[in-house]
């Protein structure tokens, strides 16, 4: 199993965005246009006191023309989830627990949070997993040759991984990716293929056991470019995240593909009539 260290951009869905210095919105709010544009696009209540509510203590700031608030924003553009009624939950939550802040001069702005999902889609795009690769027996001969019509064992070699754990972390938020794979995918030219699994590697004593990885070829590589058989190998990666957020769900399958070669022989035989004795 090989290991990775990886780093991505990741850009939140909900942030802080800067909009008007201490100053600008307490002159908003002293020239009545604050109000006026309350009752305009308010709804349930006393929309006035709730955007008041918005900016508490607006007025200690009034003459500060450094300073700046920041309000809660989410864009849509950065949402990577497939379902649009998530963008729709996290905005609201993020909406329903933050107001503007206000932000001396010289002073940072607030972290943005990235949500759990975000982070998780983020570091499994950011990993690449090694394509698959493996060995196989019988070997025979300086070419290593397997040979027609028999149990051609199959197994899965070096840092092809059957399993995959991504961990980021960005803020107060750690996502960990698991992705899992069902086994090898085979698809040899001129054999038929008996694989549920990743093999195991041929011994003396594994041959009593048996194997869940087989290739038997019904064609000698003779005919084939360089006398030697193409085998395409995949590997289907299913993969799904947690968070400390507590978001869960589903990424989606990611397929590794390569393509390998083995020379398969053919074992000749010489049939003779048995001669009379006398």
């Amino acid at each position: 199993m090989s290991s990775q260290t990886v780093t991505a951009a990741v850009h939140p869905v909900c942030w802080f965005e800067q909009y008007k210095t201490g100053a600008e919105i307490a002159e908003w709010f002293e020239s009545g246009r604050a109000e006026k544009e309350a009752n305009t696009y308010g709804g349930w209540g006393d929309p006035t006191s709730i955007v008041e509510g918005m900016y508490p203590d607006y007025e200690s700031y009034a003459e500060d023309t450094e300073g700046y608030w920041y309000t809660p924003w989410c864009d849509y553009d950065y949402y990577t989830g497939v379902d649009p009624m998530g963008f729709q939950e996290l905005s609201g939550d993020f909406y329903a627990s933050n107001g503007p802040v206000y932000v001396p001069a010289g002073q940072a702005a607030p972290e943005p949070e990235v949500d759990g999902e975000t982070l998780a889609r983020a570091a499994w795009d950011a990993v690449t997993i090694p394509s698959a690769t493996i060995g196989y027996n019988p070997t025979v001969g300086e070419s290593r040759a397997t040979i027609v019509g028999m149990d051609t064992w199959i197994w899965a070699t070096g840092d092809t991984p059957s399993q995959a754990t991504v961990t980021a972390t960005a803020g107060s938020t750690t996502a960990t990716v698991i992705a899992t794979a069902s086994g090898l995918d085979l698809d040899p030219t001129d054999g038929e293929v008996f694989c549920t699994g990743f093999g195991i590697p041929w011994t003396e004593q594994n041959d009593r056991v048996g194997t869940d990885c087989v290739i038997v070829f019904d064609r000698s590589s003779a005919h084939l470019e360089g006398s030697v058989t193409p085998v395409e190998v995949g590997v289907d990666y299913a993969a799904s995240f947690t968070a400390t957020d507590g978001a869960t769900g589903y990424l989606g399958t990611h397929t590794t593909e390569t393509t390998t070669t083995i020379p398969v022989a053919e074992i000749q035989a010489l049939n003779t009539r048995p001669t009379k004795q006398r």
